[in-house]
C-alpha cells in the first residue's frame, strides 16, 4: 500500500533537506544540436544554489556554459528531486572549500583545469510514486511555492 501524498510544505521541508544532507546527482545537457548527455556528478548546496565541479574541457562544462541551463536528478527514483536551473561559472574560495568539505573532492587540487559551476534553480519538483505527481511543482521562477 502506498504511503498518503504529502503535502507541499512537507515536500518543500523534505526537498531542502535533501538538497542540503545528498551529495551526488545526474547532470543533464545538450550539445548544440540537441544531443543529451548525462553525467554522475557530486555537488554542494550552498542554501541558494547546486555547486558543481567537473573539467572545463568536460563534455559537462562545454554544454552547460554554452547553454547557461541545466537539469539535475537527486535521489531514487521513488524520492527525486528534478532541479531545472540557470548556470553559472566561478565561485569564492569558501565555497571552494564547502564543496571539498561536503563532497571530499577539492577540483583545486586536479591536475587537470576545473571549473566550479553553479546551478541556480528556477524550477524545482519532486514525487514519491505516482500520487504525488499532482503537486510536484515547488518552486517557480525561483521562489519556493509556500501556499
Amino acid at each position: 500500500m502506498r504511503p498518503a501524498p504529502r503535502a507541499r510544505a512537507q515536500r518543500i521541508t523534505d526537498t531542502r533537506e535533501r538538497l542540503r544532507r545528498d551529495v551526488d546527482c545526474w547532470v543533464a545537457s545538450a550539445d548544440e544540436v540537441g544531443n543529451a548527455y548525462l553525467v554522475p556528478l557530486s555537488y554542494y548546496w550552498d542554501g541558494a544554489a547546486l555547486v558543481l565541479a567537473t573539467p572545463r574541457a568536460s563534455t559537462t562544462a562545454t554544454n552547460l556554459l554554452r547553454a547557461g541551463v541545466a537539469r539535475l536528478g537527486i535521489g531514487p527514483t521513488r524520492d527525486v528531486v528534478l532541479v531545472d536551473g540557470r548556470v553559472t561559472d566561478g565561485v569564492d574560495d569558501a565555497t571552494a572549500d564547502a564543496h571539498t568539505e561536503h563532497t571530499g573532492f577539492d577540483a583545486r587540487t586536479e591536475n587537470e583545469d576545473y571549473v566550479y559551476l553553479r546551478v541556480t534553480p528556477v524550477e524545482i519538483r519532486a514525487w514519491r510514486e505516482a500520487n504525488e505527481l499532482a503537486g510536484r511543482l515547488l518552486m517557480r521562477g525561483g521562489e519556493w511555492l509556500e501556499h
